[in-house]
């Protein structure tokens, strides 16, 4: 992988005469649509772009940007030892995601991932420095161009430009490039980050289900042996029913906590017509409703005294005071209903 050294260009000797230069238009509205390019790429990248989408996007632009035919993404298979093609543009159909060249120093682009330095290959007909791929040679390129792509942590492929035209690249070429590779570099952090921070949510997720499912066993199993142990004492029974209650209200708490985005608060309604569903259940032939105005927000900690006080009227409408109340036909179905009270509910 790439070394510590510095990334001096790998660049072929150029065949012009060494004081000549580009036309001065036009090399200057070349590097003038070079800049555009780059912040385009930049901007594309910032909107948050699907990550495969800005690879397109890359890859026409790169190739517009050095006045190429051809463009790729190659992505480094460990497994293989080989780049593929993970984005192209003038490739020919069915070679994006397929193709593949080799990783190793006698590629161009291989020897770009190995050592990090960019690879200028002017004469492909003619270079003795590397093979050429058959990619290349099937597509009649005559000049090409790599760098490495890279993010914070292990590169993770190459950026390569090729061209059938006459011509060459240079190091003017290589800033550019590279340019555009560090967007996409950056791009490529922030998709593993993503997938990292995916991973991690999904294992946290297992994990609440997991203890939710044996909090609420455990307070169950407690709950259950504290009205086994009542017996026919009645004071104590009555005491036992108490803790018992606390205890469910604890389990309906954690349930409803562990389902919520909020953690230090519950939303009051909704807890509630859980609680008169319970009452329900467990007197038949009633009808219990339950009317609420607003939603209001509780303390976790008054939610479960709540939910402990409920409990308690529930053991007393099972006992007898619902059938009571129902039996008055004139008074229709017994009706809870919720108001806010900033005393006693809202948050101290």
């Amino acid at each position: 992988m790439p070394s510590d050294e510095p990334r001096e260009p790998i660049i072929e000797t150029p065949t012009h005469e060494p004081g000549r230069e580009e036309p001065g238009n036009r090399a200057l509205r070349l590097r003038v649509r070079q800049q555009e390019i780059l912040a385009e790429l930049g901007v594309t990248a910032l909107k948050g772009t699907p990550f495969d989408d800005l690879l397109k996007e890359a890859v026409v632009l790169s190739a517009q940007g050095l006045e190429a035919e051809f463009c790729k993404v190659l992505e480094y298979i460990p497994a293989q030892n080989r780049l593929l093609m993970r984005a192209g543009v003038g490739w020919d159909e069915g070679l994006v995601g397929t193709a593949s060249v080799g990783a190793d120093l006698a590629s161009p682009s291989g020897y770009a991932l190995r050592t990090g330095k960019p690879v200028i290959s002017n004469h492909l007909e003619n270079e003795e420095r590397f093979r050429t791929p058959e990619l290349l040679a099937a597509h009649g390129v005559r000049r090409a161009i790599n760098v490495i792509l890279q993010g914070d942590g292990a590169p993770y492929g190459v950026l390569e430009v090729d061209s059938r035209s006459a011509g060459e690249f240079s190091e003017r070429d290589i800033a550019f490039l590279q340019g555009a590779a560090n967007i996409l570099g950056m791009a490529i952090e922030r998709q593993r980050q993503e997938e990292a921070l995916k991973v991690a949510l999904e294992h946290q997720q297992v994990l609440l289900q997991e203890i939710n499912h044996r909090v609420k066993n455990s307070l169950q199993l407690v709950a259950g042996m504290l009205r086994l142990q009542a017996g026919d004492d009645p004071h104590l029974g009555q005491r036992l029913q108490e803790a018992s209650s606390r205890i469910m209200a604890i389990g309906r708490a954690h349930d409803r906590l562990y389902r919520s985005p909020q953690v230090a608060k519950i939303e009051m309604s909704d807890y509630l017509s859980d609680i008169c569903e319970d009452l329900k259940q467990v007197t038949p032939n009633c009808d219990v409703l339950f009317d609420a105005s607003a939603q209001v927000f509780v303390n976790t900690d008054r939610a479960i005294n709540s939910r402990a006080c409920c409990d308690r009227i529930g053991h007393e409408c099972r006992q007898a005071r619902l059938s009571q109340w129902y039996a008055r036909a004139d008074s229709g179905p017994p009706r809870t209903r919720r108001r806010q009270r900033r005393s006693h509910l809202g948050p101290r």
